[in-house]
């Protein structure tokens, strides 16, 4: 069968308090993020980043001076390691984070030393954006050539209806929909992260796969007359993002009367995003707004369906000739997203 590397990509996050601006650099100094050309967007990432080390710092103050995402993403990969050794008997699942350590070029090394005779990209990002996914991989192109890791790769560019996905969402849901029905029947708010709206402007197709992957959980739920809708977080600065906003629709509910459930969407693991703005942050504000009650479903983690989904993903990309595909033969994004990462229609 051969010796096979599969690298899980994700944001990362500091590990400690002083490494807060130097993570935020380097957020701000990624092309995807800013594509004001280099020496004016390093001097852009050193003023924003700098400007927003101390509100950062307080946030992870909140979480023990840290991220936790390092270790949510070492238990996903163990997790997907043992899933893939019933078919694999010499695999090694490797982490590859985007802004902080482990990054790309020190996993490629990882990677190299451990000889393998394919190698699989896997972001944990069930929906693609140039900002995100796209970003990941192309820096791991990059620091490939760098170490001179050159072995057969095929990478996943996005799955944003994969089955464990859904169910694995779906379980959760109803996990605390069950508990959250006493104090009437609730909303389900589906957040994701934000983006700017010039990105999706661009042909990012990374909102139409939200909204894809927010109706596939609803409709697998199989709850008549649902009341759900899909809305986004973590705006930041004075352009003009996606919406509706999570704040619009927890003031929503408020004069509605109505409880909500939040689901992290687009969040596979636990990071600041969840345990800080949506546990912390956006509760005060659902009490300010007198919503009746707000429950946070957890990140699917671990989540059995999740992990075979993943699983399934790298089986299905060892089929594909090398280069990139998505959870489907083909391409799923419609025409006009040009920011899809795959020509075929």
């Amino acid at each position: 069968m051969g010796r096979l590397a599969v690298v899980l990509f994700n944001l990362g996050g500091p590990d400690s308090l002083e490494a807060v601006e130097p993570f935020l650099f380097n957020l701000f100094n990624d092309p995807a993020i800013f594509s004001d050309a280099k020496p004016f967007r390093w001097v852009t990432a050193k003023f924003i980043s700098r400007r927003r080390a101390k509100v950062a710092r307080e946030i992870y103050r909140k979480l023990d001076g840290r991220s936790p995402l390092l270790e949510e993403t070492r238990a996903q990969a163990e997790a997907l390691q043992r899933r893939l050794m019933d078919q694999v008997e010499d695999v090694r699942v490797f982490i590859a984070m985007r802004y902080w350590h482990p990054m790309s070029n020190d996993t490629a090394r990882e990677v190299k030393t451990f000889q393998p005779d394919e190698i699989i990209l896997l972001p944990l990002y069930p929906q693609f954006s140039t900002t995100t996914t796209g970003s990941s991989l192309a820096e791991w192109h990059q620091a490939a050539l760098a170490v001179g890791l050159n072995r057969p790769t095929r990478a996943v560019c996005c799955y944003p209806k994969e089955p464990g996905v859904i169910q694995g969402q779906a379980k959760l849901i109803t996990a605390v929909m069950e508990k959250a029905e006493i104090y009437g029947r609730p909303r389900v708010l589906f957040s994701a992260h934000g983006l700017p709206k010039k990105i999706v402007a661009k042909g990012d197709p990374y909102q139409w796969q939200i909204e894809q992957t927010s109706r596939a959980v609803a409709e697998a739920l199989q709850m008549p007359d649902l009341d759900w809708a899909v809305c986004y977080q973590s705006q930041l600065g004075p352009l003009e993002w996606i919406g509706p906003s999570i704040d619009y629709e927890l003031s929503r509910a408020g004069k509605d009367g109505i409880p909500v459930i939040v689901v992290p969407i687009a969040f596979v693991s636990e990071h600041s995003e969840t345990l800080v703005e949506l546990d912390i942050e956006y509760r005060d504000m659902a009490h300010r707004l007198n919503v009746p009650a707000y429950n946070r479903v957890p990140a699917l983690g671990c989540q059995e369906d999740f992990i075979n989904g993943l699983g399934r993903l790298v089986e299905m990309a060892r089929r594909r000739d090398i280069g990139t595909g998505s959870a489907k033969e083909g391409r799923q994004c419609p025409a006009g997203h040009a920011g899809c990462p795959l020509i075929e229609f």
